[in-house]
């Protein structure tokens, strides 16, 4: 799934080149004092993938919202590092938000992805609670993923929000239903062997259920945007359309846009369509 680092990538390049403006905070007496800062590799567990680096505002206090980042790579491959464009473009464009960009362990002839990479977002969000007043910052956090990130932050948004700290969750060609036949009868794809080798027992329907967003979610899900590829041949365009109806039977506040000439990843003037539409989407839901 390594297409996916091309939107990021020609997504900064495009704002950067069409963009004059930039939102900006005007009313600096609402904040604290506080210079922004950085702070790389932030160990939130004992393995070595188990790091964040953090991105804080100037002038944050204990109402600055955060953006938790979510890198692809099939839940095997995939660094935060694939993640800096949107940093960029952040930090740019919504100054005011505080940024999370994470590594999880990845799947190995040793791991399994499930539960252990949903455990890793649990691990971040806890270690950010227990850090909010070091931080400055709220416990309210929204999140963006990005292929194989998008799955785990919408399934860990729908089934393990438990304290409704995700406010917002954004995916970018994430799988969502691993019971669509169009996994599951596609002879080109043998999604059932690579599921196997990711989660490392037989598969029942029950077990592709849980670990499925799209069955997972509810009526309480926070507010969704989607985005996804009418050719991807990664991920069905029947991903989206079937998480989109289920959020709309729901009543769940969603946005969804499918490109239909794009495949796992998209340029032009359709990647600045996709950061105008996420951007609003941040402002309306988490700012």
């Amino acid at each position: 799934m390594k297409p996916i680092k091309t939107i990021i990538i020609l997504l900064i390049i495009a704002v950067s080149s069409y963009s004059c403006t930039s939102d900006s905070n005007t009313d600096g007496n609402d904040f604290v004092d506080l210079e922004a800062a950085i702070q790389f590799d932030v160990p939130y567990g004992d393995h070595e993938s188990q790091t964040y680096d953090i991105y804080l505002p100037a002038h944050r206090d204990i109402d600055t919202k955060a953006l938790i980042l979510v890198h692809g790579g099939g839940w095997t491959s995939g660094d935060k590092n694939d993640m800096n464009g949107f940093v960029e473009l952040i930090k740019k464009d919504l100054p005011n938000l505080a940024i999370v960009n994470m590594n999880y362990r990845l799947v190995d002839e040793t791991t399994e992805a499930y539960p252990m990479q949903i455990n890793d977002i649990t691990a971040v969000v806890k270690h950010l609670n227990d850090n909010l007043d070091d931080y400055q910052i709220s416990d309210d956090y929204g999140f963006i993923g990005t292929s194989a990130g998008a799955h785990l932050a919408l399934l860990w948004s729908y089934a393990f929000n438990h304290d409704k700290h995700a406010k917002m969750v954004c995916s970018i060609v994430g799988p969502t239903n691993f019971t669509d036949s169009a996994y599951t009868e596609n002879v080109n794809f043998d999604t059932l062997k690579m599921l196997e080798e990711l989660y490392g027992i037989d598969l029942t329907t029950e077990f592709l259920e849980e670990v499925s967003p799209y069955h997972q979610v509810t009526n309480s899900a926070p507010p969704t945007i989607l985005f996804y590829g009418g050719k991807d041949p990664l991920v069905p365009v029947s991903q989206g359309n079937l998480l989109q109806e289920k959020l709309e039977d729901l009543g769940v506040m969603h946005e969804y846009t499918l490109y239909p000439e794009a495949g796992h990843g998209w340029a032009g003037l359709e990647l600045l369509d996709t950061w105008a539409k996420l951007k609003g989407f941040i402002k309306a839901h988490l700012e």
